[in-house]
């Protein structure tokens, strides 16, 4: 009885949801939103990073596909993450451990603490995206995607 009455939550929540899709919503702050968030708006930017990164280097679309899964793994944004943690300041440190910290559901794929680390990176992208910090992101960005390119290479495309 407890997962019908959580569905029908869940069904009235995006109803609600999707009736104000109709109307220009504002956003809070950056800093005052659920890591969560952030993280979700900084798979979508670092996700179209990467696609516009490997885009010219083929034209089979399977293996730009291959290459963009691999690259915005888990597994390869907690390599980015580990790398980039010493040149982060403290306000971009912050909003990375609280994106490190937020409990979600860890899939398979990726080690909880790889996870973790991958969740940070994209909340911090997210957040940097968002407060149209583009100078620090485009820096953030390219310094991940040579982290990521090198790890990639140095395992022969392999994820681990």
């Amino acid at each position: 009885m407890e997962k019908a009455v959580k569905f029908t939550q869940y069904q009235h929540l995006k109803e609600h949801a999707l009736s104000l899709c109709g109307t220009k919503q504002t956003l809070k702050e950056p800093g005052q939103l659920n890591p969560i968030l952030l993280a979700y708006i900084g798979d979508v930017v670092f996700s179209t990073y990467v696609r516009l990164r490997v885009l010219p280097t083929s034209g089979q679309v399977r293996i730009i596909h291959d290459l963009d899964a691999k690259i915005v793994s888990a597994v390869m944004q907690a390599k980015a993450m580990d790398a980039l943690e010493e040149i982060l300041t403290d306000e971009e440190k912050a909003v990375a451990k609280r994106g490190r910290n937020t409990k979600s559901q860890v899939p398979k794929s990726a080690t909880v603490r790889q996870y973790r680390q991958g969740t940070a990176f994209e909340a911090l992208v997210g957040y940097l995206y968002l407060l149209e910090k583009e100078t620090r992101l485009e820096e953030i960005l390219d310094f991940s995607f040579a982290v990521i390119q090198k790890a990639l290479q140095e395992n022969g495309g392999k994820k681990k």
